[in-house]
């Protein structure tokens, strides 16, 4: 165990304080002073601190920040980042700029208020130099705080602050340590970081995208959101007022079965007169449990091949630790008050009925499906072709266990599922694990078997193990 991750709170802070090498500034605007509070109460300050303040006044804030939309946003927290490292270069950087390294920490939140129910979460961020004279580096972390109570929502906050500045100045050698040490002296009941972005000259060889996995893999956050460029999204910001439909998958790789199920559902789903006028995000889901299958840990060679090839296709990608349908409409549904779909084909389906599934849960296959249904959830079904009868099998003529068709009927009765009655019957017969065989062996009719866009780009990467 490296011994920088043993030291509690009040350690760390110290550590930080008794360092001649760091000094900078703090501003932080929502829950109070609580980062640069714990490098007071452990002394020794002056030698970290140059500034400290809070611009909670939103006209203020304007005035030293410029304008803009959200407060409690990125945009605003990388504005503090920029403008108090800029400021701490330009008034120090000729007296102690050889021996000194500046840095800028900067935290916009919204803590608990005092009638309560608003979302508790923020943007903290470090703009710093790891040696004098260097060119930054940077760190930001979008965190949500899920204790009931704002003095301990505070006190998280403050833990986690100190958490990131000993980390960046201490463990930027070791970016997955840094991320493993930022709930250090908490537990993910009280607070949740479900976005990460490194970013400068410390971190050039960082992929954002691994990063933001490894938050999933350490239960930090319950699922990870990439947009067509590669870039890590924060989950709340990309799903703000749209409808979503996710198709969830292996994708590996992305077939045209795959397209032609959303396109089928985008369809149906644009026809809802909820969706009218609409913006709607697809989203292409892959869970942990579909990552780690076959081994106990992820192979990121293969899960960067897949997230690349869909980004190639212009989609947007979720990773998520949600296998039961019902956590994944809860984890979106919190996020967005528009409509949401969820596609998936006919074994899926029929997998949603295992009751084996629900015996977690106190109220079983029932309370699931109340769950999964509660905001007017619908489910798009494409359908199957049976390899051996060459049937294809549609929500109607599918099978489920006998005595759950009544609860299956009634489902059905009140349109929770959605028959994708328009597919492509030309592509039924195209599987991702045929594909493989395919590149595997040589033989390269498997390219008509995926866009252009994928094939292309497993040939020159030379994903899954291609050879010319």
């Amino acid at each position: 165990m490296n011994q920088e991750l043993e030291l509690d709170t009040h350690q760390k802070a110290l550590k930080v304080n008794l360092d001649p090498r760091w000094y900078g500034t703090f501003a932080e605007i929502g829950a109070g002073q609580e980062v640069v509070r714990w490098f007071f109460r452990v002394g020794g300050a002056a030698g970290t601190v140059a500034k400290s303040m809070s611009a909670y006044d939103m006209t203020v804030s304007d005035a030293i920040y410029g304008t803009g939309d959200r407060y409690v946003s990125k945009p605003r927290c990388q504005a503090m980042l920029d403008k108090e490292f800029e400021l701490n270069v330009e008034r120090l950087g000729s007296q102690r700029g050889e021996t000194t390294a500046f840095f800028a920490f900067a935290d916009t939140v919204v803590a608990r208020s005092f009638k309560g129910g608003n979302e508790c979460h923020g943007w903290m961020g470090l703009k710093f130099q790891s040696r004098p004279e260097d060119a930054p580096s940077q760190i930001m972390i979008h965190v949500r705080m899920l204790d009931t109570e704002a003095a301990l929502q505070q006190e998280a906050l403050g833990v986690v602050g100190v958490n990131l500045l000993f980390g960046g100045f201490f463990l930027h050698h070791e970016p997955e340590q840094l991320v493993e040490s930022l709930l250090d002296k908490l537990t993910t009941g009280r607070i949740e970081i479900d976005m990460i972005e490194f970013d400068g000259i410390e971190f050039r060889s960082v992929d954002n995208r691994i990063m933001a996995l490894k938050l999933v893999q350490l239960d930090l956050s319950g699922a990870a959101m990439f947009g067509p460029d590669g870039a890590v999204l924060q989950p709340s910001d990309a799903l703000y007022k749209k409808a979503v439909l996710v198709e969830r998958g292996s994708f590996r790789p992305p077939t045209h079965v795959n397209f032609d199920m959303l396109e089928c559902a985008m369809k149906k789903f644009k026809e809802d007169p909820s969706t009218k006028d609409k913006e709607v995000l697809p989203i292409f889901e892959l869970t942990m449990r579909n990552l780690l299958a076959g081994g106990k840990d992820v192979d990121r060679r293969d899960f960067l091949a897949r997230v690349d090839l869909l980004a190639a296709c212009g989609m947007t990608v979720l990773i998520s630790d949600y296998f039961e349908y019902y956590r994944l409409a809860a984890y979106l549904s919190w996020r967005t008050r528009e409509r949401i779909g969820i596609v998936m084909g006919v074994p899926s389906l029929i997998e949603l009925f295992e009751e084996k599934y629900y015996t977690t849960l106190p109220g079983g296959i029932l309370e699931s499906f109340g769950r999964l249904f509660k905001h007017n959830l619908k489910l798009f079904v494409y359908p199957l072709k049976d390899r051996t009868s060459g049937e294809v099998i549609t929500k109607d003529s599918m099978k489920v266990a006998k005595e759950l068709e009544k609860l299956y009927g009634y489902l059905a009765d009140r349109g929770s599922f959605v028959d994708l009655n328009n597919f492509n019957p030309e592509v039924l017969d195209i599987f991702s694990r045929d594909v493989l065989t395919k590149i595997s062996e040589g033989d390269d009719s498997w390219e008509t078997m995926v866009p252009k866009e994928v094939a292309d780009l497993i040939k020159t990467r030379r994903f899954f193990d291609y050879k010319a």
